[in-house]
């Protein structure tokens, strides 16, 4: 009887028909009609373009396209589409505070929680990518991006500093404390006082997931015990940070406003200088035979000056800083030196990052340089090219839309209508 069970299982897993696996689910297709489309790539205009959006990627731009069957159809005819815009000087993961010491006055999670809006606000100001340049409490960065990534929270798409790599009571340290009060390890995770120690953080930010590496070169402004115009990396830790960073394959940007510390973070090979607020005509020179980026955030001294909690010693620092930054951008363009668009968000309020444009062009940059800036230069200094920073087939679809045209007057990007980030809309005011 047990042969004849087992031949009757057999026969019939023999003559029944196979269950095939059920195919994918296709991926959503979207056309979006453009009536005209910044071409940041050759510095152009076109006009009546289609772009064909399959799933997270652009799969083909063209004036001569056919639609295909079934695709959804976003009419932005009356618009000028761009590509999703980059910041690459952003601290989404720190509350937006003129003092930092209210860093301290909340715990790990409440300073998660009082961080939520920041990537939403950015992402709905056309801002589909940042560079996060930093925090006070360790790896809270890293935490934002990757409850992006997993769709937990809206946002742009983030690369992070982890913490900043600094000297004790440096620009990136939490100051202004009594001395015999002792931080927890997470707001000190970065200080490193040789190039050895150097070299030990940036491996232990390696390990926890830092996309980049943030070094402070110089004193701050935003910093209580500190001088702008004071040096602080030594050139032997600098070139540490840059040789230990390489080795993970990751770059490091520095901050300096100190024309030597600039030099010295130039020379060392950083990929970027923040803010190079007194770049001198050395240094200009240098950035640009080495193909250095500056990061120049020259409209946020206006909430500095304009906010009436800003710390008095702040303003102290920051006094004829501002102009002196502004003059030394306006060399910087002159000169042919690569630039990229930052904005330090999170000294001014996050969501209004594309302020910074109309500043940029007053300051001797035209519409389309600024927007570069933003865009292609952008996501070359980040290192993903490849990735974001144009409407190009095969990129990622990152796309905005205005009225307007920002190649005449580029502070309509103030006002974006439409965002689409990795295909999927997030803001659709056309």
């Amino acid at each position: 009887m047990r042969r004849l069970a087992l031949l009757a299982a057999l026969y019939t897993c023999l003559t029944l028909p196979s269950v095939a696996a059920s195919p994918p689910a296709p991926e959503p297709l979207t056309v979006i009609r453009a009536g005209r489309l910044v071409d940041v790539v050759a510095g152009r205009v076109l006009t009546d373009q289609l772009v064909i959006v399959r799933g997270k990627k652009i799969e083909a731009v063209g004036s001569a396209l056919a639609i295909p069957a079934g695709a959804e159809v976003i009419d932005l005819s009356g618009m000028t589409v761009l590509p999703g815009l980059v910041d690459c000087h952003t601290h989404l993961a720190d509350i937006a505070s003129e003092e930092p010491l209210a860093v301290v006055q909340r715990s790990a999670v409440e300073l998660a929680y009082a961080t939520l809006p920041n990537p939403r606000l950015t992402l709905l100001a056309g801002f589909t990518t940042v560079r996060d340049v930093g925090v006070y409490r360790a790896l809270n960065d890293v935490a934002m991006r990757d409850a992006i990534d997993a769709g937990l929270i809206p946002g742009p798409r983030m690369y992070v500093a982890g913490a900043y790599v600094t000297i004790s009571e440096g620009a990136g340290a939490m100051t202004g404390l009594a001395p015999d009060v002792i931080l927890p390890k997470d707001l000190r995770f970065g200080e490193a006082n040789s190039p050895w120690e150097v070299r030990q953080r940036i491996r232990e930010l390696a390990h926890r997931g830092a996309d980049h590496i943030k070094v402070l070169a110089t004193g701050a402004v935003l910093t209580h015990g500190s001088n702008p115009k004071s040096i602080e990396f030594t050139p032997e830790e600098l070139q540490a940070a840059v040789s230990e960073a390489a080795n993970f394959g990751l770059k490091v940007e520095a901050h300096a406003h100190a024309p030597e510390g600039i030099k010295n973070a130039i020379r060392a090979g950083v990929a970027s200088i923040e803010h190079a607020t007194l770049i001198d005509d050395e240094g200009i020179a240098l950035a640009k035979k080495a193909g250095t980026y500056l990061d120049m955030d020259i409209y946020d001294g206006e909430c500095i000056q304009s906010s009436p909690n800003t710390p008095a010693d702040f303003l102290e620092h920051d006094r004829g800083l501002d102009e002196a930054q502004r003059q030394n951008f306006r060399k910087a363009v002159r000169a042919g030196v690569k630039m990229a668009y930052g904005t330090d968000a999170g000294v001014c309020p996050h969501g209004i990052n594309a302020r910074q444009f109309a500043f940029m062009v007053r300051y001797g940059m035209t519409p389309m340089q600024a927007i570069q800036a933003a865009t292609v230069n952008a996501a070359d200094l980040i290192g993903h090219p490849e990735l974001f920073g144009s409407v190009t087939s095969g990129k990622s679809a990152d796309i905005i839309a205005v009225h307007g045209d920002p190649t005449v007057d580029v502070s309509v990007l103030e006002h974006v209508s439409f965002v689409m980030k990795e295909g999927h809309v997030y803001k659709d005011e056309k």
